[in-house]
């Protein structure tokens, strides 16, 4: 049997508005209480189809990635869709990111004519799919986690009809923790280290491959040191609120993020990734403090939301206890990003018999340089959809 020729896709720019109150505007310039996304319909010339694959990314914009564009080629109708905050989370709030993923959806199924749509959370998109069918099967939510009012319950999402699991982490806020470097001890002064928790000195007596000991106790250091800055910003919050300014907002760095013990020992979450001394933004000890590094640049309710590791809602594992629709898991089996443990969790989260897993051998998490590896999850993705009703065979 050959494989059929591949689609010309065309590519129709997204732009949706609509209004919305907050007490301050937190996205720049641009119009008050007017929300502007924009996104991409990568339609397959010559196909007619009832259901769309919906890709969304809290912060990043996904029209140029290898598997959304592999499935249109395929012949899948695919949206792409940039939340308010494209490419800068500093301000990112979990909580209106889904609002503005569920007008993407109300447009696929009223604008567009969809009957089906099927969320597609690819990488960091994961969670958010997650996070988003949980509240629209059973909304729960009217304020963010500091307390500021955002009307979940009363947005009327549109639940999908079923949830990709695509190469994705657990959360924003989980995925943080884990790579947080442990060894800082004071946020202002990075010269006070606790040198048997830094990852990357060489007078550190605790060197690959990890005890499991060590391993443990080195993601309870992790964990505190989250809650720590959970306490910087609950005690930054009361302090404006007390000098009356309850609606200003406090910037501020957080340092080292990249210091995860799997990046070091292959050992730890093993699969067939580079390594050691890899990760998929290249040489760990780098990343931990360079500029595009997670999180580094962020404000109090941002954090809250998205990387409290105490705090965030948008976690996958437990918004899939409430997701009853269909729902499919790849792997790949060189991630360097969503390593083995992720895809676990999520599928274990998922309380529902209608759930499948695939682990697609030898692919990295962005398929660079692997065509072969990305058609490979193409396929599965289109068998289950068929499978599942829902996409024409």
């Amino acid at each position: 049997m050959t494989e059929a020729a591949p689609h010309e896709v065309e590519r129709r720019p997204i732009f949706l508005h609509w209004q919305e109150k907050s007490a301050f505007k937190e996205t720049y310039a641009g119009a008050l209480d007017t929300i502007v996304v924009e996104g991409q319909y990568l339609k397959p010339k010559g196909v007619d189809s009832d259901t769309v694959l919906i890709f969304m990314h809290p912060t990043g914009t996904m029209n140029l990635l290898p598997m959304p564009n592999a499935l249109a080629a395929a012949g899948i109708h695919c949206l792409c869709c940039g939340s308010r905050y494209p490419h800068n989370d500093t301000a990112l709030i979990m909580e209106k990111v889904i609002l503005d993923l569920g007008q993407y959806i109300k447009y696929a199924k009223e604008k567009l004519g969809f009957k089906k749509v099927i969320l597609a959370g690819w990488s960091g998109g994961g969670s958010l799919s997650m996070f988003y069918q949980s509240q629209a099967e059973k909304p729960t939510i009217t304020a963010t986690p500091a307390g500021d009012p955002v009307d979940v319950v009363g947005a009327a999402l549109i639940p999908a009809d079923a949830v990709l699991q695509l190469a994705a982490h657990v959360s924003r806020a989980i995925i943080l923790t884990e790579w947080l470097d442990a060894s800082i001890i004071d946020e202002n002064d990075l010269t006070k280290r606790e040198v048997d928790l830094n990852l990357y000195d060489p007078d550190n007596p605790n060197q690959p491959t990890y005890a499991d000991a060590y391993v443990e106790r080195y993601r309870a250091a992790q964990v505190a040191r989250s809650k720590r800055i959970d306490d910087f910003v609950w005690n930054k919050l009361d302090e404006l609120k007390r000098a009356g300014l309850p609606k200003e907002e406090f910037g501020f760095v957080v340092h080292g993020t990249m210091a995860d013990p799997r990046w070091l020992d292959l050992n730890v979450d093993p699969n067939d990734r580079k390594g050691p001394n890899w990760c998929f933004m290249g040489d760990p000890k780098t990343v931990n403090m360079m500029p595009a590094g997670l999180a580094r640049f962020c404000s109090l309710r941002a954090w809250l939301s998205q990387w409290s590791i105490e705090h965030s809602r948008a976690k996958g594992p437990e918004c899939a206890g409430d997701v009853t629709v269909p729902i499919l898991v790849i792997e790949n089996s060189a991630d360097d990003g969503c390593t083995p443990s992720h895809a676990k969790r999520l599928l274990a989260g998922v309380q529902h018999d209608d759930k499948e897993f695939h682990v697609i051998d030898g692919a990295t998490h962005y398929y660079i340089g692997q065509p072969d590896k990305m058609m490979a999850a193409v396929g599965v993705v289109t068998d289950w959809l068929r499978r599942k009703s829902l996409l024409e065979a």
